[in-house]
């Protein structure tokens, strides 16, 4: 009997998620909701932003009249930041977080998490980029040292291990072989 294995997966999406420091004693719950909803947690980091850092990742809301209380309640404490992996990362994130308004998410969206997590308009409890392009820039920002470049897949992915691994591998097998140890124990 032949066992089937399912072809594994090479998740090329990947969003930015942010436990708020009003919920960070949440972490391990949020956390357990994430990986059961079929997201890889990539990276992990907690870390606490100054103001003049959360003024640099929120710079896209400058202006408004809610940007100060929001680098204030950003700064306030600890931060959990995730990349998290899987197909349509972005989309699929922004949906279980539900409206970034936690009052209005209550009614809409009564099981999404900043229905359950947040606690008003500005303590959402949580934060999700709202593009790919944006959660590159804030994956960069939180994680500067991370990879973003897409992975090749299908034809791309085999023309490059044809093209770079299998060379490579050949001449070091081939190589090994020759050098038989006399006592390879």
């Amino acid at each position: 009997m032949e066992v089937l294995m399912p072809e594994p997966q090479i998740y090329v999406e990947r969003t930015l998620a942010i436990i708020k420091p009003d919920v960070i004693d949440k972490e391990e719950e949020i956390e357990d909701v994430i990986l059961r909803s079929g997201f890889h947690i990539l990276q992990k980091r907690k870390l606490q932003l100054s103001p003049e850092q959360c003024s640099n990742f929120y710079a896209e809301q400058f202006g408004k009249m809610f940007f100060p209380n929001l680098t204030a309640y950003m700064s306030s404490g600890p931060i959990v930041a995730m990349v998290l992996a899987r197909n349509c990362a972005v989309s699929y994130w922004k949906e279980m977080l539900g409206p970034s308004n936690s009052l209005r998410a209550r009614i809409t969206h009564p099981h999404s998490l900043r229905a359950l997590y947040g606690t008003d308009e500005l303590r959402n409890g949580l934060h999700g980029s709202l593009s790919i392009s944006s959660a590159e820039k804030e994956i960069r920002f939180i994680f500067p040292e991370a990879i973003l470049e897409p992975l090749p897949t299908g034809q791309r992915a085999r023309d490059y291990l044809n093209l770079y691994v299998k060379p490579t591998l050949l001449a070091g097998l081939t190589a090994l072989c020759r050098e038989r140890p006399a006592d390879p124990m």
